[in-house]
Parts: structure tokens; sequence; C-alpha cells
């Protein structure tokens, strides 16, 4: 995919309430069905600007979930339905209709809550490495990673501290230069003390959310309500036996697709579960090609 956004032109920022609390979103200027893009536990809806710039003309909005990025950071617990019903309710309030909700990891999980529960406003899902599995050792694991995500540096000098600080060290060596750069320049918020900067994600929330993991296990039942198109993308599956490095392999139930009634699957064997920050172009490219499915 060679076509891109004019180079320099940046999303606008709107807040809305929904669900009771201050949720940011940023849209892309474009025509068509509206592409929401859900990122993943601990980043910020603008982590997908490099997959936006490569979708030129489409109506893109990328929302900053419940706790994360320029949204309300409400105190824990941060059970995983409320992301989702915050999603729903968003779709609601900006009255959106035949929605192409793309979600990672967690924003998978909330992309499926949402569309179960108001089917008529989704036109189909783009799951990339959903967190649905029914694997409790996933679980277990993401619980107990919770206290180490605790500890993480919340205080940075500048975006470029960060950037120089994470280029070289696992998985961000693994994503593309502009992605992390997205990353950190959008991940971090003025330090209320007036010097230097803090994490969007303050790390008590994000762990808070890794800790709820199991909390949103009854997401499978919500699966068979799904009839619009789904794809499903994911990283390889786990291999018994082998250890793999935090992230390196897949989170989702490779049964997730084929539980769907119109579900597909994907997998890429070559990517971690980071599958937005390494590719970014084969991520647009894959959402391209099934709005674009969905029209014909």
């Amino acid at each position: 995919m060679s076509e891109m956004r004019p180079a320099g032109e940046q999303p606008r920022e709107f807040h809305v309430t929904a669900n009771g609390i201050d949720q940011a979103y940023f849209e892309w200027a474009g025509e068509g069905a509206p592409v929401l893009l859900i990122h993943a536990t601990g980043f910020h809806g603008r982590i997908w600007d490099e997959v936006a710039r490569r979708l030129p003309g489409r109506r893109i909005l990328a929302v900053d979930t419940r706790g994360h990025g320029r949204s309300a950071k409400p105190e824990p617990p941060y059970n995983w339905d409320y992301t989702g019903a915050d999603i729903l309710d968003l779709v609601r309030v900006l009255d959106l209709h035949d929605v192409i909700a793309v979600g990672h990891s967690m924003g998978g999980h909330s992309a499926v809550y949402a569309a179960a529960r108001e089917p008529s406003r989704f036109a189909g899902l783009v799951l990339i490495d959903p967190t649905i599995g029914r694997d409790r050792a996933v679980a277990t694991r993401d619980g107990a990673g919770a206290k180490g995500v605790a500890r993480r540096r919340n205080e940075w000098a500048s975006p470029e501290e960060m950037v120089e600080r994470f280029r070289d060290r696992y998985p961000f060596d693994l994503w593309q230069p502009r992605v992390l750069d997205d990353y950190a320049r959008y991940g971090l918020l003025p330090a209320p003390s007036g010097d230097g900067y803090v994490l969007a994600c303050p790390p008590a929330i994000e762990a808070a959310v890794y800790g709820a993991r199991g909390m949103g296990e009854h997401i499978w039942a919500a699966v068979p309500k799904i009839a619009v198109p789904v794809r499903v993308l994911r990283a390889r599956a786990p291999e018994p036996g082998v250890q793999a490095r935090p992230f390196e392999t897949s989170p989702t139930d490779p049964g997730l697709a084929s539980a769907f009634p119109n579900g597909d699957d994907r997998v890429l064997s070559h990517l971690t579960h980071f599958i937005p920050m390494q590719e970014p172009e084969l991520v647009a490219e894959e959402i391209a090609g099934f709005v674009d499915r969905l029209r014909a």
C-alpha cells in the first residue's frame, strides 16, 4: 500500500461524555463507514497514527480508553467490561452506524463486548490478537505481571528520553521507529509539578487493568451473537514446553474466529503480539481490504 495521507496531516482531538466519564478520541477526516480504532492496555489512540496515515480518504476515529491518554482516569477497579461499555456508549453518543471496529488486545475484547450488545451499529470487526482466550494460565500470567507494571517508571524528562531508553530494548526494538515516536510523544502528559512528564496511563491504572484480566471471561457468551463479518489476526500460538518472551506469542484462543458465525482467521507467525506496532502497513491493508469486501 503506497497511498498515504498528506504529509503533516494530523487528526482533530475531541472530548465527549460517554458512560459517565470524559472520553477523548482523535478523528481523521474522510468518508464512508467509520473505522473505530481501539488500542491495547497501556497505550493510547495516537498509537494508531501510522495505520491511519495509510488509510487516506476514510473516516478514522481512534479512542483513548478509560484511564489512558487524554481520557478520564477514575480510581480502580478497572473491570474489563467497563471499557467495552465505554466504547458502546461512545458509539451511541456520536450516533455512529455501520462501524468497523478494529481492536488490538484488550481493544478487541472491548469491540466484541460493544458489538454483541448493539449489533445494529456495527458492520464488521477486525480483531488484532485480541485477549480472548480460554487458557487459565494466561489469566494467571497477566495477573502476576500486574505487580511489575505497577513499578513501571512514571517520570520522564521528555518524549525523546523515553524513545532513547526504549529503542534498543525488546519489544520496542521490533517496532517501526515512527510508531515508537508516537508512543512516547502522545503517551506522556506534563507532570503536575510542572517539571517534566508522566505517563498518560499511570502505572497503577495499567496494573489494575492487567489485574482484572480474568474478569472478562464471559465474553465468550457474546461471540455467537455477532453475525457481522469478523476478521481475526493473531500472532503464533504458544507451544507447549517452549518458553517465549513476554508478548511474543498470542493470547487469542485459536478457535476464536470459528466461534463467530461469520469469522475468519489469519495467523501472522512472524509477528509478536504487537502487530500494529511492527507492521502498520499490513494492518492498514487488512482494514482496507476488509472494508472494501463489505462494500462489494
